[in-house]
C-alpha cells in the first residue's frame, strides 16, 4: 500500500505567523524539540519565548542540547580586547538565545522547561534550572527519550537548494531529526509538527540531508538582514597541546578510519597528520624533539617513548597492507617499573617493519596488543566518520590525508576489501563514494565557507547522516559498517583521567554539570566493537587554577563518564599510556609514567595504600615538566613548524600577540601575591611599548591612574611574551 503524498508546508515570513501556527495545531502543553548546535532556528525561538511569556497558562517544555552563546565581554581588560573583538565576529545583530539569558540569570518562568543532554562547555555550571534539568542521555538514546517526553514538535533552521528546487537541507544537523521523528511514530504518539526556518547563509549539503519541502507542515523565510552563523573562534594551541596531538597522530594508520572532537587538542592533532602527511620531515622533526626514534637509527630506544616507529619501506598502496599491522607487546609494565623515562609511558612495541605474523588470534588476543602505525605520508588516505564535522577535517580534505572512499554497498565494500574491485568498482568508488560522515557540523566562519564554496563534485563525497548510523554499528548495516570503519581511531578529550582508567569527561565532583557525555561512550564502546579499533582520550597532565597547579591524573574522582572496564589509551603531553586488556597494577604504572613529574608519587602511594601497588620504592620521573616540553618545542616553534594557530585564525594579528599577552598576564595575577608583584614590576619597568597593541586596547593615551595602570600591565605581557 503506498502512502498518499504529504501536503505543502504553510510558507511564512513572519517570525511571529509561524508561532501563531504552532500554537493553533497544538492545543495544551508544548513540547517542542530543537537541534543541537548551529541548527537551532534563534530567531524562531525567541519568537517562541517571546509569545510562551505572554502566556503562561501554556506550558512550553523545550529539549535541545549545546545552546551557543556568544561569550559576554566581561569587565576591565578582558573587555578591552572583548569587546571589539565580539562584535567583529558575531555581529551586532547576532539573536542571543532568550532563554539561554534567563538560564544564566537564574530567571526563567515557572511555566517554562528548558533540558539539554549536553551544554555549552562551562557556561552553565551556575544556572539551577539548567543542572537540575540536564538529562545525562548518551547521543544514540537522545531519539527514544525525546518519544517519551511526549514531544509534538520539532523546529529546525535548514538551507534553501541554491538550484532553486524547492528542496530544503537539514544541513548542519542530521543527527536527531530523523530518528526523533521515528522514535515518536513507532511509539504509537502522532507525527511531531514540524517547522523550518530557512537560513540563506547556512550551506547546502544534498543526498541523505536534503528532504522535499512536503517533509515539513510549515516554513518561515524570514527577511534579511540574516545574522551570522554562530563561529567558534578558534583558539592558539599550547605546547602541552601540540605534545599531545602529535602523540596521538602516532597511533593513526593509513588506510584507516578517524573520529575527533574540537578544541586545542583536535587542532594539534589534525596539524600532527597533516604535517606527517605534507612535510614528513618536519613531523619528525618534532616527534624526534619528544623522545621517539626512527626505528633502525639507534640500537637502543634509552628514554624515547615510543621505542620503534615504522620503517620508510612498509607498502601502502593494497588493501591488505592498509589493514591493521598490529605488533606484539613484548613486555609489560612490571612493578618494579622505572618511571625516570618516557619508556614505561608507552606500549613496548616491536619494530614497526615486521607485522603481525598469519598465526596471530586477534579473536582472543587483540587485547593485549599495542596499536601501532606507519608514520609516513598517507598513500591510502583515511575514511572520516565522526559525529562532529569541523575545522580539522576541512584541512585533512585540503591536503589529501582524508580521501578513502566507502560506498554504502555490502558486495562492494568486500570486494574492494578482500582486493576483487574491478576497473568498474573503481570508477564507481570515485563517482558515488563519501569520504566523510558526520551527524553535524560546527566551526568557523571559513568553515562554512568550505562547505558552501566547493565544487559539487567534492561535496557529494561529504554525506551528513543520522547519529544512529554515525555512532554506533547496530543500525541494520553493522557488517557494511564493520567493514568502511577499518583501524578505527577515536580521539576524544577528557578533563581527568584515573589511574585506574576511568575517564572524566563532562561533571565535577560535586555533580554539576560542565557539559554532557554527548557521543564520547559512543566511540569508546565502537573501538571496543570493531576489530583493531581504539578509543584515544586526550587530556593535559595538570591544569592550573586560583594560582595552583593541580595534577588530571587522579587516583579516584567522584564522578566518571567513561568506567575503568572500558579503559583503552590516555594520552597526555608526556607520552600513551595503552591500558586495555592490562591488570590494575599495570595501569597505574602507565598512568603514573604519563602524569606531571611532581604528581607521581602521591599517585603511587595512593595505590601503594589500596593495596594496588607492592609496598616497594618507584622511581618517580623528573622529565614530566612544562619547562622541558617547551625547550624541547621552542626550535620547532621558531622555525614555524608549530604555529600558534594552525587551523587559521579569527584574530587579527596584533590580537594574536595580545591573546598571549593577556594569557600571560592572567596566569601571572593568579595570587594576591602574584598580582602585586606583577604590579610592582609593571609599574617600575620600562621598554618600548607595542604602539599598535597599545591602540587596539584603547590605551594608548591612558587616563588616570588605573588605566595607566592597566597600560603597563599590557605593555609588560606584551614584552615578556614577544619572543614566544
Amino acid at each position: 500500500m503506498s502512502l498518499s503524498p504529504r501536503p505543502e508546508p504553510v510558507r511564512f515570513q513572519s517570525l511571529a505567523d509561524a508561532v501563531d501556527f504552532l500554537y493553533s495545531r497544538l492545543p495544551g502543553p508544548l513540547h517542542v524539540g530543537a537541534p543541537l548546535g548551529l541548527g537551532k532556528p534563534h530567531r524562531l525561538l525567541n519568537a517562541l519565548y517571546e509569545r510562551a511569556e505572554r502566556e503562561p497558562a501554556r506550558r512550553l517544555h523545550l529539549y535541545t542540547a549545546l545552546s551557543l552563546d556568544p561569550p559576554a565581554a566581561g569587565k576591565g581588560l578582558e573587555a578591552r580586547f572583548l569587546q571589539p573583538f565580539l562584535q567583529r565576529h558575531f555581529g551586532d545583530d547576532y539573536p542571543r538565545l532568550a532563554y539561554v539569558q534567563a538560564l544564566k540569570r537564574n530567571a526563567l518562568p515557572a511555566h517554562m522547561e528548558v533540558e539539554e543532554f549536553y551544554l555549552q562547555s562551562g557556561a552553565l555550571l551556575r544556572s539551577q534550572a539548567a543542572q537540575r534539568r540536564y538529562a545525562s542521555l548518551n547521543y544514540t538514546h537522545v531519539a527514544r527519550a525525546l518519544a517519551e517526553r511526549g514531544v509534538n514538535a520539532v523546529v529546525q533552521k535548514v538551507a534553501a537548494d541554491p538550484s532553486g528546487s524547492g528542496r530544503l537541507s537539514l544541513s548542519c544537523n542530521t543527527d536527531l531529526t530523523f530518528d526523533a521523528i521515528d522514535a515518536i511514530v513507532a511509539s504509537g504518539l502522532p507525527r511531531p509538527l514540524l517547522i523550518a526556518e530557512v537560513d540563506p547563509l547556512l550551506p547546502w549539503i544534498d543526498g541523505s540531508a536534503a528532504v522535499d519541502a512536503s517533509f515539513f507542515d510549515a516554513v518561515v523565510a524570514p527577511p534579511g538582514p540574516y545574522p551570522k552563523l554562530f563561529g567558534l573562534p578558534r583558539q592558539p594551541v599550547s605546547d602541552a597541546d601540540y605534545a599531545i596531538g602529535f602523540h596521538a597522530s602516532t597511533l593513526v594508520r593509513d588506510g584507516g578510519t578517524l573520529q575527533i572532537g574540537i578544541g586545542t587538542l583536535a587542532d594539534a592533532l589534525c596539524h600532527a597528520l597533516v604535517l606527517r602527511h605534507t612535510n614528513n620531515a618536519a613531523y619528525w622533526r618534532v616527534l624526534e624533539a619528544l623522545g621517539y626514534e626512527k626505528a633502525g637509527e639507534s640500537g637502543e630506544a634509552g628514554d624515547s617513548p615510543l621505542a620503534h616507529t615504522a620503517s620508510s619501506g612498509v607498502d601502502l598502496s593494497s588493501t591488505r597492507n592498509a589493514m591493521a599491522t598490529i605488533a606484539p607487546l613484548a613486555h609489560t609494565v612490571s612493578s618494579d617499573a622505572d618511571l625516570s623515562s618516557t619508556r614505561n609511558a608507552m606500549a613496548p612495541v616491536a619494530p614497526l617493519a615486521h607485522t603481525a605474523s598469519s598465526d596471530v588470534d586477534l579473536s582472543s588476543t587483540h587485547n593485549a596488543k599495542a596499536p601501532v602505525a606507519p608514520l609516513d605520508p598517507f598513500s591510502v588516505g583515511l575514511f572520516g566518520c565522526s559525529e562532529m564535522l569541523n575545522e580539522g577535517f576541512r584541512r585533512l580534505v585540503e591536503v589529501g590525508v582524508i580521501k578513502r572512499k566507502v560506498v554504502d554497498d555490502l558486495d562492494f565494500m568486500r570486494r574492494l576489501h578482500e582486493g576483487r574491485a574491478d576497473a568498474a568498482d573503481l570508477e564507481r568508488l570515485e563517482r558515488e563514494g563519501e569520504y566523510l560522515q558526520g551527524g553535524f557540523y560546527l566551526g568557523s566562519q571559513d568553515f562554512y565557507d568550505w562547505l558552501r564554496d566547493m565544487p559539487e563534485a567534492q561535496r557529494r563525497g561529504i554525506s551528513m547522516r543520522r547519529i544512529s548510523e554515525v555512532n554506533e554499528l547496530y543500525g541494520g548495516n553493522e557488517t557494511l559498517e564493520r567493514l568502511q570503519r577499518r583501524d578505527a581511531r577515536f580521539f576524544n578529550s577528557c578533563m581527568m583521567a584515573t589511574a585506574l582508567g576511568a575517564a572524566v569527561s563532562d561533571t565535577l565532583d560535586d555533580g554539576r554539570v560542565v557539559s554532557g557525555v554527548g557521543g564520547q561512550y559512543n566511540f569508546v564502546a565502537m573501538a571496543h566493537a570493531l576489530p583493531n579499533a581504539r578509543s584515544v582520550l586526550m587530556l593535559r597532565a595538570t591544569r592550573d587554577g586560583g594560582g595552583e597547579t593541580r595534577s588530571n591524573v587522579v587516583w579516584n574522582y567522584p564522578q566518571a563518564t567513561i568506567p575503568r572496564h572500558l579503559r583503552d589509551v590516555y594520552v597526555t603531553e608526556y607520552g600513551i599510556a595503552h591500558l586495555r586488556g592490562k591488570t590494575d597494577e599495570d595501569c597505574i604504572l602507565a598512568m603514573a609514567a604519563i602524569a606531571g613529574s611532581g604528581f607521581q608519587q602521591p599517585l603511587l602511594q595512593a595505590a601503594i595504600g589500596a593495596g594496588k601497588l607492592a609496598p616497594k620504592l618507584h622511581r618517580a620521573s623528573d622529565r614530566n615538566t612544562p619547562q622541558r616540553l617547551r625547550a624541547a618545542l621552542a626550535p620547532l616553534r621558531a622555525q614555524g613548524v608549530l604555529p600558534d594557530y594552525p587551523l587559521g585564525s579569527d584574530f587579527t594579528a596584533v590580537e594574536q600577540r595580545l591573546v598571549k599577552a593577556l594569557a600571560w598576564l592572567k596566569a601571572n595575577t593568579a595570587t594576591t601575591g602574584a598580582k602585586a608583584r606583577t604590579a610592582l614590576k609593571a609599574w617600575f619597568s620600562g621598554g618600548a611599548a607595542d604602539a599598535e597593541a597599545m591602540q587596539r586596547m584603547g590605551l594608548e593615551r591612558p587616563a588616570g591612574f588605573a588605566e595607566k595602570l592597566e597600560a603597563r600591565l599590557v605593555a609588560l605581557a606584551l614584552r615578556e611574551t614577544s619572543a614566544d
